[in-house]
């Protein structure tokens, strides 16, 4: 460094060669990582190690042959075979070659053993391997009330066990929309550990009668089906905090019998004190789940009116900001000037009063990035949300989208396949399949992000974002027909969509990926 100042040539030279030699440096701990982690079994952790190592250079055939490894043996070969069609993408666009015998030969195999099995084509069908960690799904219990209308409390009191559960780190916990899909079914233990990939279930009943409550539950081992323990906990409505904190310390002390007890006491957590704000609160969860135009309306009134009865519950303030996201990405904003404002509002409040609270900061992380534009900030709540809760799928999922908004569509994926590993079967899935489809958009993978767009529409036939990337991909990919059907259909549940307005549903960072979108959008046929 000495004799050398900034912005001398030699100065530049030294700096250009540094920043290479950091770059190799962390390829070579990240290359270290993937191996040891492959090698271990710890598949999650393998390809996230991958995904960030082609980050840094994406025309490494051997980690693109690593990944290929990694997603068949998760039994998902179409993720395999398209990680094999960026690897051809990646060396033929900048290198002008083809893939390596080696690569052919394995992307070969994977198409074999698919066509053999055709089972494994679809990821719900097939046996998902176990994490390294012990690992949950918490089912719906049942509503033993006799009244439909308590079905929310019931699913409400689930949903906070699975967030204490989420909590302890060394737990994996299947995200609460996964587990749901098995509410009114009768399904083998067994079979539901095969599907979500843990080794424990836990099931149960609530019981709601006048101001008693009784919480009854049951942990099975999902390899034999034998129960590991089951209780059942009485007390007064007011009690119900303590309720679940009870079936919580029990299960993790069925699981780890040693388990601290000061581990223990770190998840317990009361949202509010008010029981008639939390009731609320749990319909409008309910509300925000089923993602229509009259259930968000519902669930945001609700959220309001948790907040009246508690103005210190933030979660409630982070839901009702999170209202206002869906409104927007789904074409229902009214008032958009007013509608930013006010999920400004909300989400400082929620991170002011949830700083040690995931689902307050997580909401208030993507509201602030999509709504207000606010990406750096969001990115932050969103860590800081995972570093509280790393098993909370919506963090992760939010996380991927704020990723394709900075520009990093690699880690937009990785963030992304984080969360449907924790949701496998989640009923909003799609919208996890569209984050995936924007990040190969974003990379020029049109034909990796019209199949992603494709696999979104099957699951919500409207979706507006998928509909804005299915579009635009197929104009960019030469294919004018179905860029204009899926316009026509864009049109009628995005009516507001312009090109001008394109950056208000998708808040891109880099000018590059909005004129990326725009001008596929434009070739689609959306007018100015």
């Amino acid at each position: 460094m000495e004799g050398l100042a900034v912005g001398e040539a030699g100065f530049e030279q030294w700096l250009a060669s540094e920043r290479e030699r950091f770059r190799l440096l962390i390829g070579r701990i990240y290359t270290r990582l993937m191996e040891g982690a492959e090698h271990s079994g710890m598949v999650e952790e393998a390809l996230t190690y991958g995904l960030k190592l082609l980050s840094l250079d994406p025309l490494q055939e051997h980690v693109h042959r690593a990944l290929m490894r990694l997603y068949a043996a998760q039994g998902r070969p179409d993720a395999a075979l398209s990680q094999y069609e960026r690897c051809r993408h990646e060396l033929s666009t900048q290198l002008g070659v083809l893939p390596a015998a080696e690569t052919e030969d394995l992307a070969r195999s994977i198409r074999a053993s698919r066509r053999a099995s055709p089972a494994t084509v679809k990821h719900a069908e097939g046996a998902l391997p176990l994490p390294d960690k012990p690992s949950i799904a918490v089912l719906p219990f049942e509503n033993m009330s006799g009244e439909a209308e308590q079905e929310y409390f019931a699913d409400g009191i689930v949903e906070e066990i699975i967030t204490a559960l989420s909590r302890i780190r060394w737990l994996f916990v299947i995200a609460r929309n996964s587990s749901f899909t098995y509410k009114g079914r009768a399904v083998d233990v067994r079979q539901i550990g095969r599907e979500q990939g843990v080794r424990y279930v836990l099931e149960g009943s609530v019981r709601k009668a006048g101001n008693r409550i009784r919480i009854a539950g049951q942990l099975v081992d999902a390899s034999t089906g034998l129960q590991l323990w089951a209780d059942r906990f009485d007390g007064e409505i007011a009690d119900v905090f303590d309720l679940q904190d009870r079936v919580t310390a029990n299960v993790v002390g069925a699981i780890a019998p040693k388990l601290e007890q000061a581990e223990i006491a770190r998840v317990k957590n009361k949202p509010t004190e008010s029981l008639d704000a939390y009731d609320h609160y749990l319909r409008g969860m309910a509300g925000l789940h089923q993602w229509t135009r009259e259930t968000n309306e519902e669930g945001r009134l609700h959220f309001y009116r948790a907040i009246e009865l508690d103005p210190n519950f933030a979660a409630a303030y982070g839901m009702a900001a999170r209202c206002y996201s869906q409104r927007r990405s789904s074409g229902w904003t009214t008032d958009a000037e007013e509608e930013v404002a006010e999920t400004v509002r909300l989400a400082r409040r929620a991170t002011e009063l949830g700083r040690d609270n995931a689902d307050a900061l997580s909401a208030a992380g993507l509201s602030l990035a999509y709504i207000a534009g606010e990406v750096d900030e969001g990115a932050v709540l969103l860590e800081r949300a995972l570093a509280l809760n790393p098993n909370l799928a919506w963090a992760w999922y939010f996380s991927g989208w704020v990723k394709v908004y900075l520009g990093d569509p690699e880690a937009a994926i990785s963030d992304t396949a984080r969360a449907m590993r924790l949701s496998p079967h989640d009923i909003h899935i799609f919208n996890m399949q569209t984050v995936v489809a924007y990040a190969h958009l974003l990379s020029g993978r049109f034909n990796d992000a019209i199949a992603w767009a494709e696999m979104a529409l099957r699951g919500r036939s409207g979706h507006a974002s998928a509909l804005r990337v299915l579009a635009a991909s197929s104009a960019l990919s030469g294919r004018p027909e179905q860029a204009r059907k899926a316009m026509t259909r864009l049109r009628e549940v995005n009516p507001a969509l312009r090109l001008s307005n394109v950056s208000e549903y998708i808040p891109l960072r880099r000018a590059k990926d909005l004129r990326l979108l725009t001008d596929g959008l434009r070739q689609a046929g959306l007018p100015e």
